[in-house]
């Protein structure tokens, strides 16, 4: 793969990673209530849902989601539904600060729910199979080795993925010790709110035959 190519590729996976979306809200959430260590197990299970996005990309079988009404219309409506139910949870609950518990280190149990969490928001978002199936394909040389693209478009892509979560993360864990006591109710309401609208968008995304 050339350069420009590849240039071109991290450029426009940059922008997509960077712009705040479901995943951006979950991992600032999580960082907000346990810490960014905590959020660290938020964006690996992200970024593998990412992974298995980028894979079916490549190998093509997403076409089969997008090109299947009821397969879409299901991932639509289970991806809506799951980023409802947590702003509705975070809506009510606000965040609950813990202190010291990321300082004495994390349960297992916490660490498989916060990577779960990540897991099915990536998996569970039709915009991110979209974007796969619209962005991979044109980078890919069929005559080249199909392994060595993918390893590298795939490795650069959830790279960039990790980098820019885990900055929001760092971000929201430096904002919080300065304003989190005061407005951790007010934040709560935020976060309540975009999680909830996230999902309305998503469950009006519309589906187009390919």
């Amino acid at each position: 793969m050339e350069f420009q190519s590849w240039f071109l590729f991290a450029s426009i996976a940059f922008i997509a990673t960077i712009t705040p979306g479901p995943a951006v809200l979950l991992v600032t959430s999580h960082s907000a209530t346990y810490g960014w260590k905590y959020a660290v197990f938020t964006i690996l299970g992200n970024i593998s849902g990412l992974f298995v996005m980028s894979a079916l990309s490549v190998l093509g079988l997403s076409t089969i989601i997008l090109s299947s009404a009821m397969v879409f219309g299901l991932v639509k409506v289970v991806g809506a539904a799951y980023l409802i139910y947590l702003g509705i949870k975070i809506w009510r609950n606000g965040f609950i600060t813990l202190p010291n518990k990321h300082e004495a280190g994390l349960p297992q149990k916490r660490r498989n729910k916060a990577y779960l969490q990540g897991l099915a928001v990536a998996l569970s978002n039709p915009k991110v199979i979209a974007f796969t199936t619209a962005l991979f394909p044109q980078f890919i040389d069929h005559e080249g080795s199909l392994l060595a693209q993918f390893g590298l478009l795939v490795g650069t892509f959830t790279f960039l993925s990790f980098a820019c979560l885990a900055g929001y993360a760092v971000a929201m864990e430096h904002t919080k010790s300065r304003m989190f006591n005061k407005f951790s109710g007010t934040l709560g309401k935020i976060f309540g709110t975009a999680f909830i609208a996230s999902g309305i968008v998503l469950a009006s995304a519309t589906h187009k035959h390919t």
